[in-house]
């Protein structure tokens, strides 16, 4: 019994990558996109509702409507460079 391969496309921070899995989990899609594991991924949603953050455990469904992501560095509030 063979199962049909097929490709998942998506997108991090506007480049396209493909996989033939249909679930991947935050921290393989920032692996697959050569994101740092220190970055917060987002999934980006339509219109007006807010952007989904994932977590690196988080799994994400690639069926259906293609899916846009992109990461953001860690924020870095108060701290101080005495450099």
């Amino acid at each position: 019994m063979s199962e049909q391969s097929r490709e998942y496309r998506l997108f991090v921070d506007a480049k396209q990558y493909t996989t033939e899995h249909q679930y991947r989990t935050g921290a393989e899609i920032k692996k697959l996109a050569d994101v740092s594991g220190t970055y917060q991924l987002f999934l980006e949603e339509d219109g007006d509702t807010p952007d989904k953050a994932i977590s690196d455990s988080e799994t994400v469904d690639l069926a259906g409507k293609e899916k846009h992501f992109f990461a953001v560095p860690p924020a870095t509030f108060g701290t101080h460079d005495p450099h």
